[in-house]
């Protein structure tokens, strides 16, 4: 159970940080997410309870804690998790909390999805586009940049959008 445990630890370090991060150490954030996933929080564990217990057992100076730090953050909690869940032993509770880390990771809930609606596709397809705005794609589908579009002015001359640029030698002669 204690590789399980450290394997749960470890995902919720990398929870969005990016591919390939590779953390061990748990930050404040990913703690709470950590306590949200696994439903650890109740009437006596709050945030405001794990807060105290994470700057409590991180290292000075330090904005993140190992997962040694993270087993003596699980011991500082326990009594008010025993409260919530009527345990008479903090050990108990201890070991309860473990088991539900360990059987838990990362949930995605509240982030953005994929649309059902089906109207993207309309949108996004250039085939459809009509007017301009097709002359703005060549026939694969890959926008032209700022060569598709036609409207496009020269922007030199003495300052910014003088359209009359070379034309005072003419004019003083």
């Amino acid at each position: 159970m204690a590789n399980e445990l450290h394997a749960h630890f470890i995902t919720f370090c990398n929870f969005g940080v990016g591919t390939g991060a590779g953390k061990t150490t748990l930050s404040d954030k990913n703690l709470k997410k950590l306590f949200k996933d696994c439903h650890l929080y109740g009437k006596s564990l709050t945030v405001t309870d794990t807060d105290i217990a994470f700057s409590k057992v991180k290292t000075l100076g330090k904005k993140e804690i190992t997962f040694d730090e993270f087993d003596r953050l699980l011991h500082e909690v326990s009594p008010k998790f025993a409260k919530d869940h009527k345990l008479r032993d903090n050990e108990d509770a201890f070991n309860m909390m473990l088991q539900v880390i360990a059987s838990g990771g990362p949930s995605l809930a509240g982030t953005t999805g994929v649309s059902k609606t089906g109207g993207v596709e309309r949108m996004t397809d250039h085939a459809h586009y009509t007017g301009s705005h097709k002359e703005r794609f060549d026939d694969t589908g890959k926008g032209k940049g700022l060569e598709g579009r036609t409207s496009s002015q020269p922007n030199h001359g003495y300052v910014g959008n003088y359209k009359g640029a070379g034309t005072y030698d003419k004019t003083h002669n």
